[in-house]
């Protein structure tokens, strides 16, 4: 209970009024709304999938990490590419990992990809006003090759061709729209996704650092990092 001094209460420096707690303020850079922002990306090829995602994680203004690994492993032929919030993609990619794990001990078999996308979809869509999550889930099974599905926010999905992602796609669907063309082959996808999230990376401030690749086929999973002084150069004008 706070005394009273000449008929004033004297707070203790833990009153919400106490300068030892500044006030809110959304001006000052760390007091912002915090944002989120990425660039993600997956094509298929014939015999699999390439993925691609820069390495850059904000809150806010300010880049909490420079080396994020923004694609990540559910099973040795299946990948999601995280966009949104990092706390809540990473929860779901944990359940979804822990489901499609349970349902190959059951099956005896690798899962279908159509499967852990489904399930990244149900936890989009059922929860899709409390998690902040855009997914794009890539992979190789027998049954359908290599398949890219994509599940924006509100939990909708799609499979496509190529899809992109993240804030950082905006500066891209240009470049995307004129250069993808069906029937490239792996080498042709891998220069595409690298060029397209650099030039993503050069015009979004919330996209950035190194540019992290991924080939998925039917003999597993091989990652690629492009550092910062490898990127292809483009006229910035």
């Amino acid at each position: 209970m706070a005394m009273m001094m000449n008929g004033r209460s004297a707070m203790s420096k833990f009153d919400l009024a106490s300068p030892y707690i500044p006030s809110y303020d959304p001006t000052v850079p760390w007091q912002a709304e915090h944002r989120t922002g990425t660039t993600i990306m997956a094509v298929e090829f014939d015999g699999g999938v390439v993925i691609g995602a820069d390495s850059r994680s904000t809150t806010g203004v300010y880049i909490a990490n420079r080396v994020t690994d923004k694609l990540t492993k559910i099973t040795d032929n299946i990948y999601c590419c995280r966009s949104g919030s990092s706390a809540d993609t990473q929860a779901i990619a944990d359940v979804v990992r822990y489901h499609i794990g349970m349902h190959r001990m059951e099956l005896g078999e690798e899962p279908r990809v159509e499967v852990a996308a489904t399930l990244f979809q149900d936890m989009c869509y059922n929860y899709r006003d409390s998690l902040t999550a855009g997914i794009i889930l890539a992979g190789w099974d027998p049954y359908k090759g290599g398949q890219v599905y994509t599940i924006p926010l509100g939990g909708m999905m799609l499979r496509q061709q190529i899809t992109i992602g993240g804030s950082g796609s905006t500066y891209v669907y240009g470049y995307v729209d004129k250069h993808f063309k069906p029937g490239m082959t792996k080498d042709e996808c891998m220069k595409f996704v690298l060029n397209a999230v650099t030039l993503a990376m050069l015009r979004d401030g919330s996209s950035g650092g190194c540019v992290r690749l991924g080939v998925i086929t039917k003999e597993g999973t091989v990652k690629h990092c492009v550092l910062g002084n490898e990127l292809p150069q483009f006229f910035m004008g």
